[in-house]
C-alpha cells in the first residue's frame, strides 16, 4: 500500500514543482506513467538503496516504471526489518516534535483528571468548552503552523540551492544574505489571529454556547462559558507558540520548541499547572473556574518561558546565527508572501473547519444524551485526540522533509519518504492500539470516580484504540499533501468528508454515543481513502 501510494502520488505532483516548471504548468492528476527524471548531481546518487531500478538506464528514457508492487518489493521486504538512515532522520524530527506537541493537550488532560473528581457536570461542561475553543482558536493556528512549516521548508531549500551557485568573495563569503520573509509574516500573522480570537471567545461565549444546542436552563451551560471565557485568555500564547514550531520544524529543527517545551509547558507550566489545579479547585472551592485560570495562568508563564525567556536565549542565539544569511529586515515589503499566506491559508483554514465542525458536531450530539453520557464521552475523545499527537508529529517530520526535497526536484527521495512516513505510521497505529485495548480501563479512572460515567468511558475502548492505525494513516497522508502545497486538494477534499460524516451524524444522533464514535471513525477512514484515491 505505502509503494504503490507513494508512487501514484509523486506521479500526480512531479509536475508541480516550482524549480522545474513553469508557474503556468498545469497540473496533472494522472498516475504516474513516465520515470521520474534522474537528477545528475551527486547529491542524488545515493538517495534510494533499496531501488530495484535498472543503474544502466538512461534519464531520457521514456520507458514508464514496472509496476509498483514489483519495483518497491525489496524495499517492502526490508522495510520492516530495517530501520534506515531515512526512517532514522524521520524519527529523529519526528520525537521531539511529538514531546513539544503533548505540551497543550498534557495540560488538557490535567484539567480533565482534576476537573472529572468534581463531578459528571463538570465534566460534560469541560467538554463542550473545549471544543468550542479548538473549533473558533484552532481554524486559524492549524492552517498557519503547516503553511509556515512548508513555505519556511521550501524557502530554505531554495535559498540553500541557489546559495551553492552564487560566487563567493576572497573569504568563500556570500555577497548577500538569504531573504526569508515567510518567519516574519508568520509570525506577525500569529499575533493578530491570537488577539481576534481571544476577542471572539470572550464576547461570544454565550452565542457559542446556543450553537452548540447548551440551553441557558442546563446545569452545563454555567461552568463551561465561564471556562471558555476565562480560557480565551491563553488564546494568544498558543498561535504565537504554533507560529514558532512552524519555523522551527521548516528548518528541520524540532529540538528547539522541545527545550523551549521542557522549560515551559513541560516543565514549568505543567507543574505549575497542576498545582493550581489542586489549590483552586479544592482549596479554595472554584470548580471548574479554577482549572480554567489555572490553565491561563500556567500557559502565560510558558509564554514567558518559550517566547520572552526563551526569545531572549534560544531565539537570539538562532538570530544572530542567522544574521550573517538571512536579511531579517528586508528593504522593500513582498505583498506576494502575505498572499500567498493568505490564499493558502484560505483553503486551509476551510478545510480545518470542515474538521472542527465535524468533531464539534459529535460533541454536540453527544451532549444532548445527558451529562454522564457527555462525561463519558469527553474521556474518550480527550484520550484519543492527545494520542494521535504522536502520528501528527510524524505526519510535520514527513511535511517538513517532502517540502524540502520536492521542492528542489529530487523526486526519487521524495517517493522513498512517503514510502517511510506511511511505513512508520501504520506501525506506530498498530502499536498505540495495542497499548490502549490493554491499558485504557486502567487509564479512564485517572479521569472519574464515577461509575457510570467510567462505565460509558470503557464502552468507547474499541473506537479509541481500533481506530487508531486509521487515525495514523490519515495524519501521515495529510502531511504528505502539505509537504508538495498541495493545500487545495486537502481542503476540498476534506469539505467533502467533513460533510458526508457530519450527515451520518446528525441522521444517527437518536442512537446515542456508540453513532457518535461510529460517525468520528468514518470520518477518519474517508479521509484515509480521499488521500488514497488521489
Amino acid at each position: 500500500m505505502a509503494s504503490s501510494l507513494s508512487s501514484s502520488f509523486l506521479g500526480t505532483h512531479s509536475l508541480k514543482s516550482p524549480t522545474l516548471t513553469p508557474p503556468f504548468q498545469p497540473h496533472c492528476f494522472a498516475r504516474l506513467r513516465v520515470r521520474l527524471p534522474l537528477k545528475a548531481s551527486s547529491r542524488n546518487n545515493n538517495v534510494n538503496t533499496d531501488s530495484a531500478e535498472t543503474p544502466s538506464l538512461q534519464p531520457s528514457s521514456p520507458k514508464p516504471p514496472s509496476h509498483p508492487s514489483s519495483s518497491m518489493l525489496p524495499t517492502f521486504r526490508n522495510g520492516w526489518l530495517k530501520f534506515d538512515e531515512l526512517g532514522m532522520e524521520i524519527m529523529l524530527i519526528a520525537l521531539p516534535a511529538a514531546l513539544a506537541l503533548a505540551a497543550d493537550p498534557i495540560a488538557s488532560l490535567i484539567d480533565t483528571a482534576f476537573v472529572g473528581h468534581i463531578g459528571a457536570v463538570e465534566l460534560a461542561a469541560v467538554g463542550v468548552s473545549a471544543s468550542v475553543f479548538n473549533l473558533v482558536s484552532k481554524a486559524f493556528n492549524v492552517p498557519l503552523l503547516n503553511i509556515t512549516t512548508s513555505f519556511v521548508a521550501e524557502e530554505q531549500a531554495l535559498m540553500s540551492k541557489e546559495e551553492e551557485s552564487s560566487p563567493s568573495n576572497e573569504n568563500g563569503k556570500y555577497q548577500s544574505k538569504k531573504l526569508l520573509p515567510s518567519v516574519s509574516t508568520s509570525l506577525a500573522l500569529a499575533a493578530t489571529l491570537g488577539i481576534a480570537e481571544t476577542v471572539a471567545l470572550t464576547l461570544g461565549s454565550g452565542i457559542l454556547m446556543n450553537i452548540m444546542g447548551i440551553p441557558a436552563d442546563s446545569p452545563m451551560r454555567g461552568p463551561a462559558e465561564q471556562f471558555l471565557t476565562l480560557r480565551a485568555f491563553g488564546a494568544p500564547a498558543i498561535v504565537i507558540a504554533l507560529a514558532a514550531q512552524g519555523t522551527f520544524r521548516g528548518f528541520l529543527d524540532t529540538k528547539t520548541p522541545l527545550y523551549a517545551a521542557y522549560l515551559g509547558m513541560l516543565g514549568v507550566g505543567n507543574f505549575l499547572n497542576a498545582i493550581l489545579d489542586a489549590i483552586l479547585i479544592f482549596f479554595l472551592g472554584l470548580g471548574v473556574g479554577g482549572a480554567a485560570v489555572a490553565t491561563v495562568i500556567s500557559e502565560y508563564v510558558n509564554d514567558v518561558n518559550s517566547f520572552v525567556f526563551t526569545r531572549y536565549i534560544i531565539a537570539f542565539i538562532l538570530l544572530w546565527k542567522l544574521n550573517g544569511k538571512v536579511l531579517l529586515v528586508p528593504s522593500e515589503f513582498d505583498g506576494r508572501k502575505i498572499f500567498g499566506y493568505l490564499k493558502s491559508g484560505g483553503l486551509l483554514t476551510a478545510r480545518t473547519l470542515a474538521v472542527f465542525i465535524t468533531v464539534t458536531l459529535s460533541t454536540s450530539v453527544a451532549a444532548k444524551q445527558g451529562p454522564i453520557p457527555m462525561a463519558g464521552h469527553q474521556i474518550c475523545l480527550q484520550v484519543w485526540f492527545s494520542i494521535s499527537l504522536l502520528t501528527d508529529a510524524l505526519a510535520l517530520a514527513g511535511q517538513a522533509l517532502l517540502a524540502s526535497s520536492y521542492s528542489l526536484g529530487r523526486y526519487e527521495r521524495a517517493r522513498l519518504i512517503i514510502y517511510r512516513v506511511i511505513q512508520i505510521g501504520l506501525g506506530l497505529g498498530i502499536t498505540l492500539s495495542l497499548t490502549l485495548f490493554l491499558g485504557f480501563g486502567a487509564f479512564s479512572n485517572l479521569f472519574s470516580t464515577d461509575s457510570k460515567v467510567l462505565d460509558i468511558a470503557q464502552s468507547g475502548v474499541l473506537f479509541v484504540a481500533g481506530s487508531q492505525p486509521v487515525n495514523a494513516l490519515a495524519f501521515v497522508i495529510d502531511g504528505i499533501y502539505y509537504g508538495v502545497s498541495d493545500f487545495g486538494y486537502a481542503a476540498y477534499s476534506m469539505v467533502l468528508v467533513g460533510l458526508v460524516s457530519s450527515t451520518f451524524l446528525l441522521v444517527a444522533a437518536p442512537t446515542g454515543l456508540p453513532a457518535v464514535w461510529t460517525g468520528l471513525f468514518m470520518f477518519m477512514a474517508l479521509r484515509v481513502l480521499a488521500g488514497v484515491w488521489r
